[in-house]
């Protein structure tokens, strides 16, 4: 065991003995210093040495220090200019501008000036590099010549110049000695700079792309064509007519030779056979194989659901199959003869309408399902129908062209008299909704049986009084949408999800404009950069992609927690506007409770879901005509057109209607019922 010691009765001074210097012990010191030693260190008023007139007086020749030089106090303020000085706060252009021209004046002059001399110049000058360094090196040329000595003999008329070389740098043209030696004044010196050539000199924030770029520069939009672009400069400006001209040539040598391509949306009330429907077609058109459709045939027997065996092609999850609905929207592609059609189909239940109205602002035409059985069509087109709500979704989201499919008449034996009592209704109603009658298919068919679906019907009792086309011929014929192609890039986000490789993915359609790889592009509201690397298309790689294109896309540059569902990404040079508040003008359809100020309303506008306040009611509008029949209104009742203003939670990216009637269009819903559709008519 070890030796504890008793610390508090401890005699220290046997601990000690026999040692002479203990660390952290005093010791005695016998030496001292004398009184006589220490008066020297003890100030004295009397023998006045501390007094600077007796130091003056003692020393007389005090030869005074040299100055320091102009040049070096000079150099010293522009080092301390340079340490304490710090960028204005400018916007991305005049931010590249700055950077480059910055770039250019250092080539030139190194650092012999403050970078305060050289921001401020740039600025004054508006980025033009000649008048910058013409300033810059006149006044330097200046300053150099006072700091030298005088030099009275020498006067000359000559007056030195930069010359442009081969490595940008000027070239100063001094006098030889003769002619030093045979004048008699100063010289009158000053500096020109020469304007320089294109091929000398790249000018502010004008740099010249390489012959291979790897996308096109379109709509405005920056495009980094190298790496040594990217560091420099981060937008490029073109006019609009080029960036038309580039986008139309762009696209007619891409996709010149390749079939229209347009989106098709499957609507109808819950029930009415809508998958069904399109797996049938997609089997007859050979986009279904044989083995996949015996698959879900033997599947659909073991549940009890044979005839759910075409509609489980497009629901594909467990709990649509085993509820018998479609609950999301399903996505698949059909060729025709002349197109490439991508069908959505929406969900027909009240409580899945908002997948729904996601999926119809991406569609260019609508097909509405119509189920011919007795009371079944009644029930879908009365009062709380979806027939009518669907119908009036899809117009009031721009689409204009729609097939309407009498689906089940094989129940009712293709009776006439049924098909004309449906298409009667139908067309009343149709018309009040704002479809014209020559943009309207009737067409009579059977999902589960594929009569007249791909092919020209067979059954005699059909054919004995139709005549008309067949379902694919009708799609076939649907007129092609205008495509926006040359306006500013505009892109609804659909879903995100994180790829394979680096960065996150985003799906979604895009609205306007052109989008390529290594393309900049701006993030939803909160306006951060992002990078594209990479776009799919059908999952196959694309270098760009156009206006009414789905398609994934790999952003770097931004975190994934910035982007949500229904956020749009825009065009660096021309950005959406981004605001809480807006006008509109909207149609209200059937109300339970007037509309007030301060009514609550969740805004659906492209695949964002947002709350809102109607903050404002400015003025009640007559329906057709839009002239104001009452201004400031206590209430909106049904059926009624007004001018408001709404309020969002939070900011949201929205455009004008008459900008961008893609993303000028809007819903309103209160308690899962569809009350008013509405545009953007001005935004705060």
């Amino acid at each position: 065991m070890s030796r504890h010691r008793i610390v508090r009765a401890m005699d220290y001074n046997d601990e000690y003995d026999n040692y002479d210097d203990v660390y952290g012990h005093s010791v005695d010191d016998d030496s001292c210093i004398s009184p006589t030693d220490a008066q020297q260190w003890l100030y004295d008023r009397a023998r006045g040495q501390h007094s600077m007139s007796a130091f003056i007086k003692n020393n007389k020749d005090i030869q005074e220090e040299e100055e320091m030089s102009e040049e070096v106090v000079t150099h010293e303020k522009d080092r301390r200019d340079s340490d304490n000085f710090q960028l204005p706060v400018l916007n991305d252009v005049d931010q590249a501008k700055l950077t480059s021209c910055i770039d250019e004046v250092r080539n030139v002059v190194g650092d012999q000036v403050s970078e305060r001399r050289v921001v401020e110049t740039c600025i004054n000058f508006d980025y033009d590099i000649t008048k910058i360094l013409d300033d810059i090196l006149n006044n330097e040329c200046d300053s150099k010549t006072k700091q030298h000595k005088p030099i009275s003999e020498i006067r000359t008329s000559k007056k030195l110049s930069v010359q442009p070389t081969s490595s940008v740098a000027p070239k100063l043209i001094t006098p030889d000695r003769e002619t030093i030696s045979s004048v008699q004044a100063p010289p009158t010196i000053k500096v020109t700079a020469q304007p320089l050539s294109e091929r000398d000199i790249r000018r502010g924030f004008e740099v010249n792309s390489p012959q291979v770029q790897s996308s096109p520069v379109v709509s405005g939009r920056n495009t980094p064509v190298d790496e040594e672009v990217n560091k420099s400069i981060s937008a490029v400006k073109i006019s609009k007519e080029q960036a038309q001209r580039d986008a139309r040539k762009l696209y007619s040598q891409e996709r010149g030779d390749q079939k229209a391509h347009f989106h098709m949306i499957v609507i109808g009330h819950v029930d009415a056979g809508k998958s069904t429907l399109m797996g049938h077609l997609l089997f007859d058109t050979g986009n279904v194989s044989q083995r996949v459709m015996h698959k879900h045939e033997q599947e659909s027997k073991k549940m009890g659901k044979q005839s759910f065996m075409y509609a489980w092609v497009l629901d594909e999850t467990g709990e649509e199959r085993s509820r018998g609905i479609t609950m999301d929207v399903g996505y698949s592609r059909i060729e025709t003869d002349t197109k490439i059609v991508t069908l959505l189909d929406a969900p027909g239940h009240k409580d899945f309408i908002p997948n729904m109205i996601s999926g119809a602002t991406q569609a260019d035409v609508a097909l509405l399902v119509v189920d011919a059985s007795r009371g079944e069509f009644e029930a879908g087109f009365e009062q709380g129908g979806q027939t009518r709500e669907h119908a009036l979704l899809v117009r009031s989201l721009g689409v204009n062209q729609l097939g309407v499919v009498i689906n089940k008449l094989d129940m009712v034996n293709w009776s006439k008299d049924r098909f004309d009592e449906i298409v009667g209704k139908l067309k009343t109603f149709l018309r009040q909704a704002g479809f014209k009658e020559s943009d309207v298919t009737f067409i009579p068919c059977s999902g589960l049986s594929g009569e007249n679906l791909a092919k020209p019907a067979v059954d005699p009792a059909l054919k004995a009084w139709y005549k008309g086309s067949h379902l694919l011929h009708v799609i076939d014929n649907f007129k092609l949408p205008v495509r926006s192609i040359d306006r500013p890039f505009r892109m609804s986000v659909s879903d995100i999800y994180k790829g394979t490789g680096s960065g996150f993915c985003i799906s979604g359609r895009i609205e306007t404009g052109v989008l390529s790889v290594n393309d900049r592009v701006l993030v939803g509201a909160s306006r951060e950069q992002a990078q594209v690397k990479g776009i799919q298309i059908d999952e196959l790689s694309q270098t760009n992609a156009f206006a009414g294109d789905q398609v994934s896309v790999t952003l770097s540059g931004v975190d994934m927690s910035t982007l949500s569902v229904g956020c749009i990404i825009c065009d660096p040079q021309n950005p959406i506007p981004v605001t809480t508040r807006f006008q509109a003008r909207i149609l209200v359809f059937n109300v339970t409770v007037p509309i007030t100020i301060g009514y609550p309303v969740l805004l659906h506008h492209q695949c964002l879901i947002e709350p809102a306040v109607l903050s404002k009611l400015q003025a009640q509008l007559h329906k057709s005509t839009g002239e104001i029949i009452k201004k400031k209104p206590r209430v909106l009742g049904n059926n009624s057109c007004a001018l408001v203003e709404l309020e969002t939670t939070r900011p949201i990216c929205i455009e004008r209607y008459a900008d961008f009637k893609e993303l000028g269009r809007f819903m309103l819903r209160v308690g899962g019922v569809t009350i008013a559709a509405g545009m953007v008519t001005k935004v705060r």
